[in-house]
């Protein structure tokens, strides 16, 4: 970089640095030394973070105890991503519960 450089921050890339995460496109809830910054850094630091993995992991729990036959109903290939460089997002996330299909945008 020079003097007078222009310096973009793409957020969408952030927790998904190849360097920093071993699989970063993979999510694994258990993956210990996660130094990602979805809650910020230093004193920027969200301090509901504790609440919103406790929200997380029970939520999470709850979805998978109560639908264990949950799954994909699209190969994964086919999810469409949203377009941007500040967040990153499905459009849309087709599920199978066991007995039929429900959307995530109805």
């Amino acid at each position: 970089m020079r003097r007078g450089d222009v310096v973009r921050v793409v957020l969408a890339s952030a927790n998904r640095d190849a360097c920093q995460f071993a699989q970063p496109d993979t999510l694994d809830v258990t993956r210990r030394d996660n130094r990602h910054l979805a809650f910020g850094m230093g004193i920027h630091y969200c301090l509901g973070a504790p609440l919103a993995r406790l929200e997380g992991q029970i939520g999470l729990q709850t979805l998978f105890e109560r639908f264990p036959n949950l799954q994909l109903a699209v190969p994964a290939a086919q999810l469409e991503w949203r377009s941007g460089v500040l967040f990153r997002g499905l459009k849309v996330l087709p599920v199978k519960l066991g007995l039929g299909m429900l959307n995530s945008d109805q």
